[in-house]
Formats: structure tokens, C-alpha cells, sequence
């Protein structure tokens, strides 16, 4: 199996001083920096994700481009400055992006997914169509959402598709 780590929208706009902040999200980025850093030391590949709104319709709440928001959290960008980042405009990961090009690139054949949020775009990607290829685990320590309950709730719902492992079982 070649595991490759998928960070999924760890973006400023979900930080205290973001458009749309989560719970915990300061210790979920602690717990995904941690996560990025074992599999650099095990030859893991990491892929950044980053959500950017299609502000085609006007101005999003929150992730439009050219916003401090919309970036990648700057701890994120210095834990994997040469990973591969993707952009997306969708909750799956998938849609409309090339992540199936660079994961194919890599060789891939199982995601750990962290990120934010939970209950959407983490939790969207795992039980995407194009997902099903994979063997597919979420890292719900190195994950968050709006909160505690919302993200126990996602990932219960997902569950029964898709592996859940701490990070340190799976890293």
C-alpha cells in the first residue's frame, strides 16, 4: 500500500481571527502539524487541499480569493512547502480538481484524511465516488468542525464507509 496524507482546507478563514471559526481548530492544526511531520518522517507524501469560493454569484462568507482568509494556514504551508496543493470549489476533494492526476502521480492506493471541517468537506471526500478506489481512513484526532457534537455526529454517519483511526495507529 502506498499511503499518501490529504489535509483538507486547514485555511485561515477557520481560525479565531477567520470569517468562520471552529472549535478547537487551534489544537486540530497542532494534531495535523504532528501528523504532517510522521509522515515526513516515513516518506509519506501530503497533499494540501484548499477550498477557494466561487464568488461567480457574488462574495462567499468566507474563503474568497485574494483574502488573507482563503490561504493556507501559514503553519500548514511550512510543514509541507513542496506538497502538491490542490484547489477546489466543491466539499469533495474530487470534483472539478486534479487530485485523482496527482494522487495517481503518487501512486496512491490509501488517503489518510485530516482537516477541517468534519461534517463536510472531510467527510465528503472520503465517501466520494472517486474515493471508492482506495482504502480510505479518517484521522478524526486531526480533524475539526463548528463543533464537538457536530463532529462526533459526522463521524459516526461515516463510519460504516470509511476507516476511522487516530493518527498514531495509521502514522
Amino acid at each position: 500500500m502506498s499511503k499518501v496524507l490529504v489535509v483538507i482546507d486547514v485555511q485561515n478563514d477557520y481560525f479565531p481571527e477567520g470569517k468562520f471559526p471552529l472549535w478547537a481548530a487551534d489544537q486540530a492544526l497542532e494534531k495535523v502539524e504532528r501528523a504532517m511531520a510522521q509522515a515526513n518522517e516515513r516518506g509519506i507524501p501530503v497533499v494540501l487541499v484548499q477550498h477557494v469560493a466561487d464568488t461567480s454569484a457574488g462574495p462567499a462568507p468566507f474563503f474568497n480569493p485574494g483574502t488573507p482568509g482563503v490561504e493556507l494556514h501559514p503553519r500548514i504551508r511550512a510543514a509541507a512547502p513542496s506538497a502538491p496543493v490542490v484547489v477546489k470549489a466543491f466539499a469533495d476533494a474530487f470534483v472539478k480538481t486534479d487530485l485523482e492526476a496527482v494522487l495517481a502521480e503518487l501512486g496512491a492506493t490509501e488517503l489518510l484524511l485530516t482537516g477541517m471541517m468534519t461534517h463536510n468537506c472531510v467527510t465528503h471526500t472520503a465517501i466520494s465516488k472517486s474515493a471508492e478506489k482506495y482504502d480510505v481512513t479518517i484521522l478524526p484526532d486531526c480533524c475539526t468542525t463548528v463543533s464537538e457534537i457536530m463532529h462526533k455526529i459526522a463521524l459516526a454517519a461515516v463510519a460504516t464507509r470509511v476507516r476511522l483511526a487516530p493518527s498514531n495507529e495509521v502514522l
